[in-house]
Formats: C-alpha cells, sequence, structure tokens
C-alpha cells in the first residue's frame, strides 16, 4: 500500500502519542480495574460510536468520520 510503518519501543509512552490520547479518551468509558467480562458488545459500540463522533482540534473540530469522508471523496473525485 506504499505505507510506512513504525514500531515504538515497549515502555516509551511517549512515542505512542496518539495511542496513549485513546487510552485516556477511552477511561472515561471504563475506569481501571474494569472487569471486562461484564461489558457488554454494546457498551463497547456505544462508547467508539461516541469517540468516533467527538470532534478533535488535529482534525479541523471535524469529527474523525467527516475527515475521512472528505479525504476520501477529494481522492474518488479525482
Amino acid at each position: 500500500m506504499g505505507i510506512e510503518a513504525y514500531f515504538a519501543h515497549p515502555y516509551h509512552s511517549w512515542e505512542r502519542g496518539t495511542n496513549e490520547n485513546w487510552n485516556g479518551l477511552l477511561r472515561e468509558f471504563f475506569p481501571k480495574r474494569t472487569d471486562f467480562s461484564e461489558i457488554s458488545q454494546n457498551d463497547v459500540t456505544n462508547a467508539y460510536g461516541q469517540l468516533n463522533s467527538r470532534p478533535r482540534k488535529r482534525l479541523g473540530y471535524l469529527t474523525p468520520e467527516e475527515a475521512f469522508l472528505k479525504e476520501w471523496k477529494s481522492r474518488v473525485s479525482v
């Protein structure tokens, strides 16, 4: 696909900024020590649905879905 991949070193959280930010956002829904055997698929779907519909400063205050569709449409129409 022509995409470069980078791998972070173990225990180097500063190399995984986006991942660490996402983990923090997920903690709003699933605090530490949450027993995931008691979490339903509906709970997970609700959490990622809310997170993916949250506008991001990094995306010019678009939601991830809006940013994806905007980019996809610009590439398809070329």
